[in-house]
């Protein structure tokens, strides 16, 4: 029988795969089922040609299906599963029902007035992520949610940065507005992909805001938790390669496809692994 959490991780050939590929058994498939529930709840905003209200709708189900996993009735056998992992790591349901609650706000906002405003829509897609995921890989202090929250900042600050191209095909623009007009950027050069100076010193803005969450992740994990955090330090690691992968290719992401390829992936998640396994 096929595991379709393990099979929609492993073909969205994520870094998350990479990342989490080196847990022992029950701890990778436990993030393997969580990774899945995320995919499935963004795919229904991205993939596809659904109206608005039909993606509403859809989530509207997901979010019933979910409450109904936690009893063992849901209709979907993924959610039924990760309802199992929820009570076996433990796992607050909140970051569950906050992520729908994110994927929900992409539908209802295609702009975001302030960097205030983008953090909380960054808290509620990734942040929460992080929050789930720290419960599998397990921790001794507090201070890990603090790292969760904050990396999950900075890894979906780094993912609009490489995204803005395709996100304003989709007519969304993560930039916030009050950036835009202090840099003399308009939404219509954004969505003309103009390439100039003053887009540049956008970007490179944002950027150091990225830089900045990265760094209070980091001053956030205490010493004793990073061997249990290898895999949530391998994502920090590729996507803080990524980020400085778009700088040094001065922000030009309108004509070029900037990523981490997939060895390199793999090399920093194994040097990682052995980082925290082979040395503590």
């Amino acid at each position: 029988m096929i595991d379709l959490s393990k099979q929609i991780a492993k073909e969205s050939k994520s870094s998350f795969y990479y990342a989490f590929s080196l847990l022992k058994q029950p701890k990778r498939d436990a993030m393997n089922t969580v990774y899945a529930f995320c995919r499935k709840t963004d795919d229904i905003i991205d993939e596809g040609s659904d109206t608005d209200d039909l993606k509403y709708e859809k989530l509207r189900k997901w979010r019933i299906e979910l409450e109904k996993s936690l009893r063992g009735t849901s209709e979907y056998p993924l959610l039924n599963k990760l309802s199992a992992i929820i009570k076996q790591f433990n796992i607050p349901l909140e970051p569950f029902f906050e992520l729908i609650a994110g994927m929900e706000m992409d539908l209802q906002r295609k702009r975001y007035l302030s960097f205030e405003d983008l953090m909380q829509y960054c808290y509620l897609v990734a942040s929460t992520v992080g929050l789930m995921c720290i419960e599998i890989f397990g921790y001794k202090n507090k201070s890990a949610k603090d790292y969760a929250v904050n990396l999950g900042l900075a890894m979906q600050l780094t993912n609009i940065l490489r995204d803005v191209k395709k996100d304003s095909e989709r007519g969304r623009i993560y930039l916030p507005q009050k950036d835009l007009t202090n840099f003399d950027y308009t939404e219509n050069d954004l969505m003309n992909h103009k390439y100039d100076p003053n887009f540049v010193s956008l970007m490179k803005y944002e950027a150091t805001r990225a830089e900045e969450f990265f760094d209070k992740a980091n001053q956030s994990l205490d010493l004793d938790d990073k061997p249990a955090m290898f895999p949530a330090r391998a994502m920090q690691h590729i996507y803080h390669k990524l980020l400085t992968k778009i700088e040094t290719e001065n922000f030009d992401v309108f004509s070029k496809k900037i990523k981490v390829g997939t060895f390199d992936k793999l090399y920093i998640s194994l040097g990682v692994w052995a980082k925290y396994n082979l040395v503590y």
